[in-house]
């Protein structure tokens, strides 16, 4: 079910092999089903937040397609030159398997013209040749692409769902481990997955799952930001607490701030419920493409403020 088992990074080593040990995105996965039964599947594209699964399910599927693979990491690797010489020798050349498949992982970071180049290539080996893409931001590969590709969102699975996977993996190393620090490890990371885990795997010690006191303060700052936006603290001090709370955090993403705050709406901005979820929807947009994460996040803050108080 796990793809790695001698790997020591945890997301590599209980990165699952197999769709059954896939978790979530059960709609999804009934479509890549068919593509497997088959041994066939369409040049794909799947988007979403980062962690997800996007990449893992894209190695499932080349992993149980007899195939060649070719594996590219475009934030890496992102221009023209790229797709002119590797990826088109790849696909050109003479292969002993059924298919040659291309993983263009975070293909939003692909220059326009190497994106120009690349729908060329799909066009021209689709006999031999399948790609699969994964991005953050689906808006930012060109429709061109899209048409060609079947196009997935992926989301994050729920919680208890994640709870259960970590606990999973926690009894199968024989670590000790109390319910409440993986509940506190997924109000930090969540619904970045593979942050979870990596989190999960440095806070063991001698056998045991410890959080430390770092990790519980960013686990608590969104709650403490929540209950900030719904005292009657004035604005003035309210944007001095914020602003401690988020430093002190030591978060520099803060994709799940977004989520949180819009999930949580009705508990603070009665009244101004509209207004919100667009100064919400605008930061969340405007998020990847900020330099400085927490510039950006605390003037998303004062434009809250000014609308609540």
């Amino acid at each position: 079910m796990y793809g790695n088992q001698e790997h020591t990074l945890w997301v590599e080593k209980f990165r699952p092999s197999t769709l059954d040990g896939y978790v979530g995105n059960e709609l999804v996965i009934s479509k890549v089903k068919l593509y497997l039964e088959n041994g066939d599947v369409p040049h794909l594209l799947f988007y979403g937040p980062a962690g997800t699964g996007k990449t893992t399910l894209a190695k499932i599927i080349s992993g149980n397609v007899d195939a060649d693979v070719m594996y590219i990491n475009a934030s890496d690797e992102n221009n023209i030159e790229t797709v002119r010489t590797k990826v088109k020798n790849f696909a050109s050349t003479v292969g002993f398997k059924r298919w040659k498949i291309v993983i263009l992982d975070e293909a939003d970071y692909m220059t326009p013209n190497g994106q120009a180049a690349l729908r060329n290539l799909m066009e021209t080996f689709s006999k031999t040749t399948r790609f699969i893409l994964t991005c953050n931001y689906v808006e930012k590969i060109i429709d061109p692409i899209q048409s060609r590709c079947q196009v997935f969102g992926i989301t994050p699975p729920d919680k208890l769902s994640v709870a259960k996977r970590i606990a999973d993996i926690l009894n199968d190393l024989e670590i000790k481990y109390d319910l409440q620090d993986i509940k506190t490890l997924i109000d930090n990371g969540y619904p970045d997955i593979r942050r979870v885990l990596n989190s999960a795997q440095r806070q063991v010690v001698d056998g045991t799952l410890k959080i430390d006191e770092e990790s519980l303060v960013q686990a608590n700052y969104m709650a403490e930001v929540l209950n900030i936006l719904k005292s009657n603290t004035s604005k003035k001090n309210a944007f001095k607490d914020i602003r401690q709370y988020i430093n002190d955090s030591k978060v520099k993403d803060f994709t799940a701030l977004h989520k949180f705050l819009f999930d949580e709406i009705d508990n603070y901005a009665k009244g101004h419920i509209a207004s919100v979820i667009l100064i919400l929807a605008e930061s969340q947009y405007q998020d990847a493409f900020a330099v400085d994460k927490e510039l950006h996040v605390m003037s998303t803050i004062v434009k809250l403020l000014n609308e609540l108080k």
